[in-house]
């Protein structure tokens, strides 16, 4: 008689696996990192299973990407997805443990930060289940907020900057003072998914620039 674990061997063979899966911290980080992966991949049939958010208007927020990893579902995560995207801004850092200065009150640079929350969150997911998907997981940790990542496109006064970022962009974008729009984010982040754009314009953003890097464990992936 066959198990169930037979059942779910069988299912998992005539359900090919989906190249990526995210957690995010809301929608509209969804629709920027989905642009993203357009561009640098060069390829606008790529397509994100969102575990969290999993819809509009499902709850978001950065406990709910932290208890996401954490969670026996993200275990599973692996069964049907090949990569897994982890979104997390590093505003609420100091929540888990990471400040944002050192001892002497000197701000910590982007890079050192986002090792900082990544180290944090292999404790989170737990480290032997972390080393052995170590090359699966991806990091989109964004210095402070994923707004900053848009400011190469329309601000390259501030391209580089990570304090204030949504309020930069409130200035050119009056709407976003009073809401966050997801089928705004999609609009003002559309032109990264031109290839060109994307790889001129990303290092010019520290965290931006180490999530193209973190693309790079993509590798031999059917779109």
């Amino acid at each position: 008689m066959a198990t169930l674990e037979d059942f779910l061997i069988i299912s998992n063979m005539n359900n090919p696996k989906n190249t990526f899966a995210g957690i995010a911290e809301g929608i509209t980080d969804q629709k920027v990192i989905n642009n993203i992966l357009v561009g640098y991949f060069n390829n606008r049939d790529i397509n994100v299973n969102w575990l969290q958010p999993a819809r509009v208007g499902k709850s978001g927020g950065h406990g709910e990407v932290t208890n996401y990893c954490r969670s026996r579902k993200f275990q599973a995560v692996f069964d049907l997805n090949e990569y897994v995207i982890i979104h997390i801004d590093t505003d609420i850092s100091s929540e888990l443990g990471i400040p944002h200065q050192d001892e002497n009150g000197q701000l910590i640079s982007a890079e050192h930060l986002i090792e900082g929350v990544i180290a944090k969150f292999k404790e989170i997911i737990g480290e032997d289940f972390y080393d052995q998907y170590a090359e699966k997981i991806i990091f989109a940790i964004a210095v402070h907020k994923i707004e900053c990542w848009l400011l190469p496109l329309h601000c390259q006064e501030a391209r580089s900057e990570t304090i204030g970022c949504q309020n930069i962009l409130s200035k050119i974008f009056p709407e976003m003072k009073t809401e966050k729009d997801y089928k705004h984010y999609q609009k003002i982040s559309m032109e990264y998914s031109n290839n060109e754009s994307l790889l001129k314009l990303s290092p010019e953003n520290p965290s931006l620039k180490a999530f193209i890097g973190e693309l790079t464990k993509v590798k031999n992936c059917n779109f």
